[in-house]
């Protein structure tokens, strides 16, 4: 279901207040603990004048990454908090159309002019939205056929030691992060009923995951 606007609301107020003053730090605290996010970027390998959108975009990272990994493609980044797009617009000038709205129920047609992406990009947005399963119908949603869903995220840290793992889920909640154990089931769901291939795998121990899904033609 997607987020009311009463929710969208309440959950772009929080985001703001969470990172009106990390938002400063972010990439460089987050580049010990976001596990992937080079590897996934790494496997897109976008087509000349491909279209990429990156769901959660937060400061802009993934797409700078992008930007200079792939020259020539045409970037979008959607973020429900303002904080983060301040940052984000800073860092990307025009190399990127950025818009604000809600990852569970966005316009791609009025924030961005079009819609049908090759690619879509979530990188630890899907442990930080309450409904995570109707952001990924929402971005499957939005692929063009053809087109590919790349997420990389935290894992069930099944293989890490309890201590650490405990301590590691307990220091995330205070960010409002809840790693989603269901990934791949949901994923694996989603197949039965969309003409999807998928791939997943768990990366360092399971503490972070990473999928591909993309639309058959």
């Amino acid at each position: 279901m997607a987020c009311s606007g009463e929710t969208q609301g309440n959950h772009a107020g929080l985001m703001d207040d969470i990172y009106r003053y990390q938002r400063r730090i972010y990439d460089i605290s987050r580049k010990y603990y976001l596990l992937g996010r080079d590897r996934l970027i790494m496997q897109m390998e976008p087509a000349e004048g491909a279209h990429i959108l990156e769901i959660a975009c937060g400061t802009g990272r993934n797409l700078d990454c992008i930007s200079r990994r792939y020259p020539g493609r045409s970037l979008y980044g959607l973020d429900i908090s303002e904080q983060m797009l301040a940052t984000a617009r800073g860092k990307l000038g025009v190399r990127t159309e950025l818009a604000q709205g809600d990852a569970c129920a966005f316009d791609a047609t009025s924030l961005f002019g079009r819609d049908g992406f090759d690619h879509i990009v979530m990188s630890y947005s899907l442990s930080m939205i309450p409904d995570w399963q109707g952001a990924l119908r929402e971005a499957l949603r939005h692929l063009a056929p053809g087109g590919t869903l790349h997420i990389v995220d935290f894992g069930d840290q099944a293989r890490l030691p309890k201590g650490f793992r405990l301590l590691l889920l307990a220091w995330l909640a205070t960010f409002h992060v809840t790693p989603r154990e269901a990934l791949a089931e949901t994923l694996e769901t989603l197949s039965l009923s969309l003409p999807v291939n998928i791939e997943h795998a768990s990366l360092f121990r399971n503490y972070a995951q990473i999928a591909r899904i993309h639309l058959r033609l």
